[in-house]
């Protein structure tokens, strides 16, 4: 290859000593983005990128495979539900309501609020009659989410805009005059650099100022910490939760609302300070219904009286399998014999099984569409026989089903409403022995068309936060599978597919163990033929942008082509930037002697050695993106571009007006098809 001319990017001798650590930090300067020299030299990477994209090889395919469109499951309220979906041709998902006759209506359609495609709807909370809409939107990728409220019937904003919104959650109060919500402290109170954090539980009287609104809870608690609310179907019930950033553990407290005034509710300990997450849902029947993984790493279901929910009186109803995580469930009542419906993730595919509502006695299963993913597992609030669920793998589009527990049968209510044309692919789980001689699962698409010989391959992992990958419809899987390479997604420790002690297996002290299942995830494809490493090329973004980080500074003969977005990468300094600080309980903090010696250990940035030939690389950043700084990416290119020896290029796409999440269809395809071009273009499809 023509070794790539990179813009200049000048190496400073700073130097931190932490823990009587040095700790070079050359590209110090970049973390500015406001410099005249971080722009000039982003311009510059910018002209580079441009100069050797190339043409879009994937991009009409793509474009063509996410013209399936999209659907989501139903939220009941009375005789209404309401329901997201994108046709064909839409930038993004419109969220409806359908009356009691099968009337259909448009409540919030993004690109009415804004042609330009920029603003994102977050998140929307029917009131419990139904007739009010809470909603969030933010512009521009930030996800500074602002709060409106909308009358139904008319479809005229009642409330709002309320801002500093963030991830709050709605908890309305019967009757729709009130609602809990969690609000961040104005930044004028706060210290420029902790503006991101300080949430507070408030309620909030629908028409009145939010001067008027009455701090509940949260005051004088961790400034990382996450709030929950929620209100029971009957407006008895407050349950307030309280996570540490995104550790995998909470506080959680009860009051009744009949017994103590909404607006100072009597707030009593359920659990806290114990290293479990549970969740309570007000069941129907006056039982208290505990949704935990506390002695349980794969969950279960407990019972208890809501009057005296403490732990000792908690009763196992679906205990804990030994194989499968319990992830949801739903509960039938309008029944001879009411069930409760529990949903579960077993290596990662989707199951759902039919329980006594007294005893948890298992009494069936629930007929599924396939191996795939469920998601979305619900009742009407006010009970019934019918439950409605999601479903996808990585040939379907998403569809509704709905189950009829009196019948036994699920039926097919609403699909994806795009025609399209899906290419034969064949999928198969895989189970490989990591570094340890851990087994790790992991999941294979290849052309069905079965020719023998290794394939350009991509490898894409995560790892982190509990989170599992289970299949789903994918147009940039596809995209790739019918052109002849294979998609291969490693199950990897840091996820949640085998439960709480799987995440816990990867994150702080364990973290290496991550990227061991990842490198032995890479071999076992070559081992067995679908591959070589000249033909292999690993994806990953944010947590996951870490993991291909780290992977190419500790194994870059394994690999001949990394995507890496939105990544995180100076994990020295991580803490320091976006919301960074709410993610040290799952990463370790610098400010710890032994923590740092854990970050420090694996830090991609700082593992960039000087006369090594790395892969091929393309970081793709956000420059709204307010979770994860592009500051990353931006240090680590140009790192490697100086330290990399093998004449594989090292670019950097760096978008604009969009941010760590949702963005419209056209940006996707633009993004998906650049990753694709350029892994193609160093794996030899």
């Amino acid at each position: 290859m023509t070794p790539v001319e990179y813009p200049t990017a000048r190496r400073e001798n700073t130097v931190d000593v932490l823990h009587e650590t040095p700790v070079p930090d050359p590209y110090r300067w970049l973390e500015d983005p406001n410099s005249p020299e971080t722009k000039g030299w982003l311009l510059a990477q910018t002209e580079l990128f441009a100069r050797q994209r190339g043409p879009q090889r994937f991009k009409s395919r793509i474009a063509e495979l996410l013209r399936s469109g999209s659907v989501g499951a139903p939220t009941w309220r009375g005789d209404r539900h309401f329901f997201s979906r994108r046709l064909p041709d839409q930038e993004h998902a419109v969220y409806y309501v359908v009356e009691a006759d099968g009337t259909e209506r448009a409540l919030i359609d993004p690109m009415e609020l804004d042609p330009s495609g920029l603003t994102t709807l977050d998140a929307v909370q029917p009131d419990k009659e139904g007739r009010l809409l809470a909603y969030q939107i933010s512009v521009g990728g930030n996800e500074e989410s602002v709060l409106y409220v909308m009358d139904v019937t008319t479809g005229l904003r009642v409330e709002g805009p309320i801002d500093r919104c963030r991830y709050s959650p709605i908890a309305w109060l019967p009757g729709g005059e009130a609602f809990y919500y969690v609000r961040r402290l104005p930044s004028t109170e706060l210290p420029e650099n902790e503006a991101q954090f300080h949430r507070r539980v408030y309620l909030h009287y629908v028409g009145s100022s939010t001067e008027e609104d009455v701090m509940i809870f949260g005051q004088g608690l961790k400034m990382t910490n996450y709030y929950g609310v929620g209100v029971s179907r009957d407006g008895r019930w407050l349950q307030v939760t309280a996570h540490e950033g995104t550790a995998p553990r909470n506080d959680v407290w009860l009051a009744d609302l009949t017994a103590s005034p909404i607006d100072r509710p009597d707030l009593k300990v359920v659990q806290e300070g114990v290293d479990a997450q549970s969740g309570l849902v007000f069941g129907r029947d006056g039982r208290l219904y505990v949704h935990t993984d506390r002695d349980a790493s794969r969950a279960r279901v407990c019972v208890t009286d809501p009057a005296e929910p403490g732990f000792e009186t908690w009763r196992d109803l679906i205990p804990e399998d030994p194989e499968a995580v319990l992830s949801d469930f739903a509960i039938l009542d309008d029944l001879e014999r009411p069930v409760m419906l529990v949903g579960w993730t077993r290596h990662a595919i989707s199951e759902i099984t039919v329980h006594d509502l007294e005893t948890g006695e298992r009494v069936g299963e629930v007929p599924v569409p396939g191996l795939g993913t469920i998601g979305g597992l619900s009742e009407r609030p006010e009970g019934g026989h019918e439950a409605w669920f999601g479903y996808t793998d990585n040939t379907t589009p998403p569809t509704i089903q709905r189950y009829d527990a009196r019948t036994g049968e699920t039926t097919l209510w609403a699909s994806s409403p795009g025609a399209i044309e899906v290419p034969a692919v064949r999928t198969s789980q895989v189970v490989y022995q990591s570094k340890d001689g851990t087994d790790v699962r992991m999941l294979v698409i290849a052309p069905a068309d079965d020719k023998p010989g290794p394939r350009p391959t991509i490898l894409y992992g995560y790892g982190g936060f509990g989170l599992s990958m289970t299949p789903g419809f994918s147009a940039t899987v596809l995209a790739w599978v019918e052109a002849g390479g294979v998609y291969a997604i490693a199950n990897l420790r840091g996820g949640g597919e085998e439960g709480e002690d799987w995440h816990r297996a990867g994150m702080l002290a364990n973290k290496q163990n991550v990227f061991d299942d990842f490198h032995s995830a890479a071999e076992h494809l070559i081992a067995t033929g679908v591959t070589t490493p000249e033909q292999l090329g690993i994806s990953g973004g944010s947590n996951g942008g870490l993991l291909v980080g780290a992977a190419l500074t500790q194994r870059p003969e394994l690999y001949a082509a990394v995507t890496c977005s939105a990544p995180l990468l100076d994990m020295v300094r991580y803490e320091l930037f976006g919301l960074g600080a709410t993610w040290n309980v799952e990463y370790g903090s610098a400010e710890d002697p032994e923590q740092f010696r854990w970050l420090h250990a694996y830090s991609p940035y700082h593992h960039v050695t000087e006369s090594v030939a790395y892969p091929a690389t393309l970081f793709t950043v956000f420059q709204s993106d307010t979770r994860v700084h592009p500051l990353h990416a931006w240090k680590m290119c140009a790192a490697l571009q100086h330290a990399s020896t093998s004449g594989r290029p090292v670019l950097l796409r760096n978008e604009t007006e969009v941010g760590h999440g949702a963005r419209s269809v056209s940006r996707s395809v633009d993004l998906s098809a650049d990753t694709l071009t350029f892994l193609a273009r160093h794996t030899g499809l």
